[in-house]
């Protein structure tokens, strides 16, 4: 992909970031690099597959800037944020008529994305009547209004994205075998973030230039330390958790809001990681075991206490120093993180219960 590319993306669809930033160093991510080339200049249904946060949106976008239709419109639905009982009409429009309230007639989504890109956000969320019309549109490109008596014919590309197993979900009979095989002409699966780990200080670097900018912030970057703690954690929300991290860290400027949310959200994010790709160093790998299952301890410990951390070296039998030392070895909060932390809950506690009485 070209810087130009990128560019022309960036001014028809919102910013997005650089190719390098998408795309990262990763085998995986190079691969799917090459194929989306590919893909984007056929007009066929595309699936892309991946867990929440992975990016699947800015690949659609992607498909689009890239594709000989980059100069139509590119409609996106997001099918979970629209109740089931609107989502027919937002998708197909209506006439006059057809139920109550509806005074005049609107085109849907899909009308509005002739000739462009329509991209249908967590596809699995569709009811089975609505597959029904969905397959009717990706058969013979004719939909019809809710209401009307003759289809209409859109020239339209359709992309998909789902979090789910659209198999399981054929087999419990909530998602139509025939509609799969329509929307799965091609398939971009999107890597989660703990499987390109070489990714993450370069995204870290990006996000926080990015929202020191935006919010006008001067948060220094990241320490070695700090990067070294993010690239052990295993990244349930993958990139978009990451960047709400980052965003957190530039709004409030301290690296302990960093460990201390890493703390809270998964204990247990310590884990060896084995490649046998090439030799193993059995000694390397048992001090690493060795040093995280001290951190567990540690933490366990200092939990029990209530982080009070005179009790936790008391209970663990070594000095107040070496606990001190051992805490920031492991990269776990300070005292300070967590008071930060606990006013930040206490300011949120006090402001929701100003909202209630301002209700009353």
């Amino acid at each position: 992909m070209t810087t130009l590319s990128v560019n022309l993306l960036s001014q028809s669809l919102g910013e997005v970031p650089p190719d390098n930033i998408i795309f990262g160093h990763s085998e995986a991510m190079q691969a799917l690099r090459s194929r989306l080339r590919r893909v984007a200049a056929a007009n066929v249904p595309v699936l892309i597959t991946g867990e929440s946060g992975t990016g699947k949106d800015i690949f659609a976008r992607l498909i689009h800037a890239l594709s000989p239709w980059k100069t139509g419109p590119y409609v996106k639905v997001n099918c979970p944020a629209i109740p089931g009982t609107l989502l027919e009409s937002e998708l197909f429009g209506y006439e006059r008529g057809a139920f109550t309230g509806a005074v005049g007639s609107k085109p849907g989504r899909v009308e509005l994305a002739h000739r462009g890109t329509l991209f249908l956000d967590e596809i699995s969320e569709l009811d089975l009547s609505l597959q029904s019309k969905l397959l009717q549109l990706l058969q013979d490109g004719q939909f019809c209004r809710i209401g009307a008596q003759e289809d209409k014919k859109v020239e339209v590309r359709v992309v998909c994205a789902t979090n789910r197993n659209l198999d399981s979900e054929i087999e419990s009979g909530t998602f139509r075998q025939d509609l799969y095989y329509r929307i799965n002409v091609v398939n971009l699966r999107m890597p989660a973030l703990r499987e390109r780990r070489g990714d993450i200080e370069d995204l870290c670097h990006y996000f926080l230039e990015y929202y020191n900018r935006k919010f006008n912030c001067r948060a220094r970057p990241l320490s070695s330390e700090v990067l070294a703690v993010l690239q052990k954690y295993h990244w349930p929300g993958n990139i978009r958790e990451l960047e709400n991290l980052i965003k957190r860290y530039v709004i409030l400027g301290q690296e302990e809001v960093i460990t201390a949310d890493l703390v809270q959200r998964e204990p247990e994010f310590f884990s060896p990681e084995i490649s046998l790709d090439g030799p193993i160093s059995l000694k390397k790998l048992t001090r690493q075991c060795v040093r995280d299952l001290e951190r567990k301890v540690i933490l366990k410990v200092l939990q029990h206490h209530h982080w009070n951390r005179k009790q936790a070296a008391r209970t663990l039998g070594i000095s107040y120093r070496a606990l001190l030392y051992k805490i920031r070895d492991a990269g776990l909060p300070s005292n300070r993180a967590l008071r930060l932390q606990q006013a930040e809950k206490n300011a949120a506690e006090l402001e929701r219960a100003n909202a209630g009485v301002a209700a009353d």
